[in-house]
């Protein structure tokens, strides 16, 4: 089979997913769960079909192929740009679910996606929109602003896997899950764009690894939706556990409050010696009793 027809294959083969994605997703009322994600489906199922139908249409003979060209290079970057702000609204949602139960980490955490906001808008206005096209402008702008992000998620996921005993997470839980297949489509974009950079003539090959990558994570929400999530088990922690401090922590940052850091303890060698001492004084306290 031609690179040509897989890739049109794999294209209507993603198609269907999303469209598998959403009707179990919006069947099982999740949308009240997570909002930001029904929004990412519904953008996906919409303008993946107009995107194939575009492509298709642009190669077609007799067509104003430089018309369908412009309507699918816009759609095209519009789409790519509405995703990745969505998924950054996604890792908020889940982030202040997960955390739901240390108000402190996630106003600590807020100001960290808040900034990580900030810092993709400097970067996307550090290039004058006047010395280029707008077309330029979009090619540079998309690709910083998905990177901003991906590195969030990435930074995401990692803390969920690091705090997952902690805070009682299965990785059957349908946040998990979400962040999981985000962290896939990350790692192929970070993976892919470099190689691109390096070799250029294996663009089309790299097409077919990333719709490859895309499809697997698309199967990994099917999964996730489909199939029963466990119930959660009550949080509950030592006071003295870390991320019981970090909370406390961050719930004073900013306020002015004082907090109580645990001085470290006695050395183990001098612990010893003090006990020895204990049992030497305890046993000639003995002796003098006996013979008296």
């Amino acid at each position: 089979m031609p690179i040509d027809s897989l890739m049109s294959a794999l294209a209507c083969l993603e198609f269907l997913l999303w469209a598998t994605a959403g009707f179990i997703f919006w069947k099982r009322n999740l949308q009240r769960r997570f909002r930001a994600m029904s929004a990412y489906l519904a953008l996906r199922v919409i303008a993946t079909p107009m995107l194939i139908g575009l492509l298709q249409l642009q190669s077609h003979p007799g067509i104003h192929q430089k018309t369908f060209y412009a309507m699918y290079f816009y759609a095209y970057w519009t789409v790519y740009i509405g995703s990745a702000i969505l998924i950054y609204f996604i890792c908020v949602e889940v982030f202040r679910s997960v955390f739901a139960q240390f108000p402190g980490l996630i106003r600590l955490g807020t100001m960290a996606f808040g900034w990580a906001a900030f810092i993709t808008v400097v970067l996307s206005l550090s290039v004058n929109i006047f010395d280029q096209p707008m077309s330029q402008y979009i090619c540079y702008v998309a690709p910083v602003l998905v990177k901003v992000v991906s590195i969030v998620l990435l930074c995401l996921l990692g803390l969920l896997c690091f705090f997952m005993k902690t805070l009682n997470l299965s990785a059957r839980d349908r946040r998990f899950g979400l962040i999981l297949g985000f962290g896939l489509l990350s790692s192929s974009d970070f993976v892919v764009g470099m190689l691109v950079q390096h070799t250029a003539s294996l663009i089309t090959p790299l097409q077919f690894l990333s719709e490859v990558l895309t499809l697997a994570s698309i199967g990994i929400w099917v999964a996730y939706f489909a199939f029963p999530e466990p119930a959660r088990k009550p949080l509950v922690m030592p006071a003295d556990s870390t991320i019981f401090r970090w909370n406390e922590i961050a719930s004073a940052l900013g306020h002015g409050t004082q907090v109580a850091v645990a001085q470290p303890g006695r050395s183990f060698f001098l612990s010893d010696v003090e006990k020895v001492v204990d049992k030497v004084l305890a046993r000639n306290l003995q002796g003098s009793e006996t013979k008296s």
